[in-house]
């Protein structure tokens, strides 16, 4: 059969701030995926959070970009919403940007990767005979935030040393801007089959203004024909700088935390959990999930996190410590710089000022 797998993320409101949703929340979204399975409409269904991002990850045989699973996800976001609203939570409904939208929802707010597959174990899909997979949540970052380590996952040539990217240099042109360019996804060359999927919505061009940061989700195929798991995620050991953090405006670095990890630290550090799954042949989810960054493993990764971000926020506003000002989310940057505009004076003879004075607003 023909197996997708949709992840649906949205931040809809938290308590205290931009930490975490409220448990009354998730169990109204988890209740609501319950009734999706139970109906027919999904074959499974996990919710957990990242962050202050409730993410619904799904199994279902009806493609992607199904009308009816996106309505689902949207209704479940709008229930917790209102939960969210009812109690006085922080951004309640944020990433919902789009009125009522009647079919998918990409492009509305949410994080939305897909991937459909042929999920016939051995019988018709040979070079799969055993399904096994993880999903990415990030918070507080751009959609950029898995270029680096989706790249060296998937085409370092010191790991894929028998099929080293024609256009590797080029690949890595596009990748360093991680504001303007992001992976949306990565197919097999040998068998067709697509190994990842990645949200690369930017809000700020839906809404028109600042909603929150991007907070991209990934599909992630491995083992078999594809990269193992260690492979893909030890790249998330560098705890590579990114853009986000508080009103997404800083450069921090990516820090991978276990599910259901709230932001309470000293800094909106951006974070990434990474949620691995077995398929069963009716296209159901494992009896349990592995929480691959719930390990002591991962804890001088986290101490390096930490120590890059302290060290980046104390070098202040100055230089690379943020965003450029075409991707800075504090308004009051961009409305500092439009009223020196007229300010500015333009050198005519050589090391001397303008010969006529430029008014500066003020009285004396």
């Amino acid at each position: 059969m023909d197996l997708t797998i949709s992840v649906l993320k949205a931040d809809v409101g938290s308590i205290g701030g931009h930490t975490k949703p409220s448990d009354r929340m998730m169990d109204a979204v988890r209740a609501a995926a319950d009734r999706a399975v139970r109906d027919g409409l999904l074959i499974d269904a996990y919710v957990g959070h990242t962050g202050d991002d409730i993410c619904i990850i799904t199994t279902h045989t009806r493609g992607d970009n199904d009308d009816a699973v996106h309505q689902f996800a949207w209704t479940s976001f709008l229930e917790a919403t209102e939960i969210a609203r009812q109690y006085g939570l922080y951004g309640a409904g944020q990433d919902l940007l789009v009125d009522a939208p009647s079919g998918n929802i990409r492009g509305a707010g949410p994080a939305v990767a897909e991937i459909t597959f042929d999920h016939d174990p051995i019988k018709t899909n040979p070079v799969r005979p055993a399904e096994s997979f993880f999903v990415l949540a990030a918070d507080k970052c751009g959609p950029g935030a898995y270029n680096l380590p989706t790249f060296l996952g998937f085409a370092d040539p010191i790991i894929i040393s028998l099929n080293a990217p024609e256009d590797y240099y080029r690949i890595t042109v596009l990748l360093r801007d991680n504001e303007r360019f992001a992976i949306e996804s990565v197919t097999s060359r040998y068998t067709g089959q697509t190994a990842a999927a990645i949200s690369a919505t930017r809000l700020h061009n839906i809404a028109g203004s600042y909603t929150g940061k991007d907070d991209p989700v990934a599909v992630v195929r491995n083992q078999g024909i594809f990269p193992a798991p260690e492979e893909l995620i030890s790249p998330y050991t560098k705890a590579h700088y990114i853009g986000g953090d508080a009103r997404g405006s800083h450069v921090m670095p990516l820090m991978p935390v276990p599910i259901n990890t709230a932001v309470t630290g000293m800094y909106c550090l951006p974070l990434v959990s990474c949620l691995g799954f077995s398929i069963s042949p009716e296209g159901r989810f494992s009896e349990s999930s592995t929480d691959f960054f719930d390990n002591p493993a991962w804890d001088y990764t986290r101490q390096l996190a930490q120590e890059k971000g302290i060290a980046m926020r104390s070098q202040g506003w100055s230089g690379a410590a943020m965003l450029p000002y075409g991707e800075l989310e504090y308004s009051g940057f961009r409305q500092s710089i439009g009223d020196l505009v007229d300010r500015f004076a333009i050198r005519t003879n050589g090391h001397q000022p303008a010969a006529r004075p430029v008014p500066t607003g003020d009285d004396d």
